[in-house]
């Protein structure tokens, strides 16, 4: 029988393997990820444009890992209801949700959410931004936007914008303009864009706030004009347009963007393979132009630039609601 003193060691070898392998397990983990289809979970209704960008990722992280990313709609509560199932499944990199904009405004809005978003679900990359489109009724006096605000200061209230829901980003985007030129326009919410477009044609509210996806045909049909981009820069899709900080209003920008969260606690392992993945797939020209056709950029940055530029929406769209007084709760 072995004495005492060697029987001890093989123990502690034993256990400093054990440990060793175990240690190794997440790397182990996150080089065979993904071994099973991933849930990419979209939080509004097929065919709008989160539902677009979220199937072209889909297809091309398919194509580079071998196993499907199947797009799971989960529409309800501005966007709340596929981000709370998400923060709520496991941590294990098979359940993902594409954010939007509305899930950084939505922690200021709705007072009673079922999870936060900062705290649990974790940021992996942005995947688009871009800005919205300023158009307005072709009757409107204002040909661009330092005649807008000249025309909201002579009729305080008067000018009705429209938008594609209470506390949406085509609200929001509006609100913060009003705010930062120092004039008073009255919001008429509407159910989605298609209506609120519709009546903005038809002259019962005089401009909106909205995505280029959604305006930009009928600015090139002649039912809608527009006076200026939101972004810091002027967009690819629509280079004629000025942005808002050019053309009368320094400082201002507000952007749409879409960015992909998974569960807190998902193995850094498996959220680094999943920004690789989506580095590579985000610098496809095929899939470059395909956004740039949406009037978006594709847009990658590592977990750690995006949980910090999450932060700041955040934060920044907090004094927003807190000034529009917007609440849906």
């Amino acid at each position: 029988m072995p004495p005492f003193r060697t029987l001890a060691r093989r123990h502690v070898l034993g256990a400093l393997a054990a440990t060793a392998c175990f240690a190794g397990l997440p790397s182990a983990w996150a080089q065979g990820y993904p071994t099973k289809p991933v849930k990419l979970v979209v939080p509004y209704p097929p065919g709008g444009p989160t539902d677009i960008v979220a199937r072209i990722v889909a297809q091309k992280l398919s194509e580079q890992t071998g196993q499907q990313f199947i797009v799971d709609n989960r529409p309800g509560a501005g966007g709340n209801t596929g981000a709370e199932f998400v923060a709520r499944s496991a941590p294990d990199g098979y359940t993902l949700v594409v954010a939007t904009t509305a899930h950084a405004i939505n922690p200021s809005l709705f007072k009673h959410l079922g999870y936060r978003v900062t705290k649990d679900l974790a940021p992996v990359s942005l995947l688009t931004s871009g800005p919205l489109v300023i158009v307005a009724n072709p009757e409107l006096p204002a040909k661009n936007v330092a005649e807008l605000i000249a025309l909201a200061k002579a009729k305080p209230g008067q000018l009705n914008f429209a938008s594609s829901g209470n506390g949406q980003s085509t609200h929001l985007s509006a609100e913060l303009f009003a705010s930062m030129a120092g004039v008073k326009m009255t919001h008429v919410p509407y159910k989605g864009s298609a209506p609120a477009l519709t009546d903005v044609m038809g002259g019962q509210a005089q401009l909106m706030f909205d995505t280029m996806l959604s305006a930009m045909p009928h600015v090139k049909g002649g039912k809608l004009k527009a006076l200026a981009v939101t972004g810091a820069k002027r967009s690819p899709a629509a280079p004629e347009l000025p942005t808002v900080a050019e053309s009368g209003l320094p400082g201002y920008e507000a952007i749409a963007w879409n960015g992909l969260l998974a569960p807190a606690g998902t193995p850094p392992e498996t959220i680094a393979r999943l920004s690789a993945e989506l580095r590579k797939a985000l610098a496809l020209p095929e899939v470059r132009e395909k956004f740039e056709a949406q009037g978006f950029a594709a847009t990658w940055n590592t977990p750690e630039a995006f949980g910090g530029f999450l932060q700041a929406e955040v934060e920044k769209w907090a004094q927003v609601v807190k000034v529009s007084g917007a609440t849906l709760d």
